[in-house]
């Protein structure tokens, strides 16, 4: 697999009012695909943060910490196990709260994007919400190595993602790519902006 980060192609700026706009109809966010969970996995939540800046709007990431063991070293939303009792919206808040320092009552939750499964058995549901800066976070060290913001307008560009394919446990894989400067952003994370790509984008 190649995991040199792609250089990010320019575009326009996203009218923040319109990004609100879409995002709080339920219609969009259902029809940005996922996978179907199959039977017997371990459920998990993320939080997929659309921070408001006047400027243009991003999504808050992380860079796992290469300690972790699963996924370790990539880049990710904040986002974990569901506990016994939790709900996703519950849980993607706690796991946000752990990792980031992001206080529980921030975030405006919008709904949910159609679920995932990652290559190691998760059943992730992701939990979209809008955050308004400015952002004090406190990153757990243990948990995460960095966190940083990606523009959403790349996520209106049709040419995008780049779909790449790789050997794994010889089989052949097939997974989206999102272009950025410094990380390669590919997997279920890739997967959860793709639906948020198709969510955002008109038709």
């Amino acid at each position: 697999m190649n995991d040199a980060p792609l250089p990010v192609p320019a575009a326009p700026p996203l009218d923040v009012a319109e990004v609100a706009r879409r995002l709080s109809d339920p219609a969009r966010l259902a029809r940005g695909g996922g996978t179907v969970p199959p039977e017997g996995g371990r459920a998990a939540a993320v939080l997929v943060p659309v921070v408001l800046h006047e400027a243009g709007p991003t999504l808050l990431l992380t860079l796992r910490a290469e300690r972790l063991s699963s996924h370790a070293g990539q880049v990710a939303f904040p986002g974990g196990r569901i506990e016994p009792g939790e709900n996703p919206e519950q849980a993607a808040l706690r796991e946000a709260a752990e990792e980031v320092g992001l206080d529980p009552r921030l975030p405006r939750i919008l709904g949910r994007l159609p679920e995932h499964v990652t290559g190691t058995g998760f059943h992730v549901t992701p939990v979209l919400a809008l955050l308004e800066p400015p952002l004090n976070l406190m990153p757990s060290p243990d948990e995460v190595a960095l966190v940083f913001e990606y523009a959403l307008a790349p996520l209106l560009d049709p040419a995008l993602p780049q779909r790449q394919s790789a050997l794994w446990k010889g089989e052949r894989r097939h997974f989206y790519v999102w272009p950025h400067e410094t990380h390669y952003v590919w997997g279920a994370t890739a997967a959860i902006m793709h639906s948020l790509a198709v969510a955002l984008r008109e038709a």
